[in-house]
């Protein structure tokens, strides 16, 4: 029996759990919506059910049977559930395959990641980085990062995106990937390189990519008004920075620490730089020395702007592509014989 094409497979009834959804404005968990979005133009069904969020934390253990009654209604194909706490408010679901995606504190924090392998179980895992998957102890796993998208995120003309945020043309301005008053993503190291580089007789600037209540849209100027993001994030807290791949799709340089899939996602884009962390980390000495390499790798790109190979090296993390790989583990799981 001749297998039929991706094209011309059926398709799939999937049901999204997460505590991963963009709501009240936020950009969390919007590479899951995307993802959703994704499935729903290469013409899968997908329905969502967001789990805690506005619920509160107790909706993990309330959740199980409004998910189950859910489950069983929609005669899904597979459930999808996204980030190990979340795995709670699946566990009462059977007879559908299930499939959980890991990324970053449910396995890197000690006690998240003991709630997720309570809530887990057996069930089949995505990682978003390889890395993920060795501190998780499968190494083998099956990995797939968080996509792009890429009709969004296009490189766009510097001094346009520049008259757009009211910057001077002539500024050197240095990207900071996140919120301020997120501690994870360590503004006070971001702070501190930009004023060694200022010491050094390099005027940079900041721009912060987050704000409250800011479209989607919005950030893609942001990105293109750069001459480079500077990410910052503690040690261990990250899996597969977002960011890290909008940036580099936008062609913008970046200098990170060495976190998550970083180094995987840059190996290819030039110039971009992937600091690691002096060890022993954790004192005063090792914080100076990384702030001193991180300006070392920014000060060239203020003092020579240009743009990277990012796009071109990242293609194979469109949200298309990504989501058909996606679609080819969900037939995997659910066996040919079937799919």
């Amino acid at each position: 029996m001749t297998a039929l094409s991706p094209s011309h497979q059926p398709s799939l009834r999937i049901l999204t759990v997460t505590n991963l959804w963009p709501e009240s404005g936020s950009f969390r968990g919007v590479f899951v919506r995307e993802q959703v979005e994704a499935l729903r133009r290469q013409g899968h069904q997908v329905d969502v059910e967001v789990v805690a969020q506005a619920r509160g934390k107790v909706d993990y253990l309330l959740a199980a049977p409004r998910v189950r009654r859910r489950a069983r209604a929609g005669r899904y194909d597979i459930v999808h559930v996204h980030y190990g706490l979340t795995a709670l408010a699946a566990r009462l679901v059977t007879g559908i395959p299930k499939i959980l995606s890991l990324y970053g504190s449910d396995i890197n924090s000690p006690r998240q990641r003991r709630i997720t392998r309570l809530g887990a179980g057996s069930v089949a895992r995505i990682y978003v980085s390889r890395r993920l998957a060795v501190t998780a102890e499968e190494p083998e796993a099956t990995v797939i990062a968080n996509g792009v998208d890429f009709e969004l995120f296009t490189p766009t003309d510097r001094a346009e995106a520049r008259a757009t945020l009211g910057i001077d043309p002539d500024a050197r301005v240095v990207l900071f990937g996140g919120h301020p008053d997120n501690q994870v993503k360590g503004y006070d190291v971001f702070a501190d390189v930009l004023a060694e580089l200022r010491e050094r007789g390099v005027p940079a600037q900041e721009l912060v990519l987050a704000a409250p209540g800011q479209d989607r849209p919005a950030v893609v100027p942001k990105f293109a008004a750069a001459d480079v993001m500077l990410f910052t994030s503690r040690k261990g807290t990250e899996a597969s920075p977002t960011v890290v791949k909008e940036a580099a799709t936008m062609n913008l340089p970046v200098v990170t620490v060495d976190v998550g899939d970083a180094a995987e996602t840059l190996a290819h884009a030039s110039p971009s730089t992937v600091v690691k962390f002096p060890e022993p980390w954790g004192t005063d000495e090792s914080r100076a020395t990384l702030i001193t390499r991180l300006a070392d790798a920014v000060e060239p790109l203020l003092t020579s702007p240009t743009r990277s190979t990012g796009r071109e090296a990242l293609a194979w993390l469109d949200t298309a592509n990504v989501t058909r790989r996606l679609v080819t583990v969900y037939r995997s799981l659910l066996g040919s014989s079937t799919h």
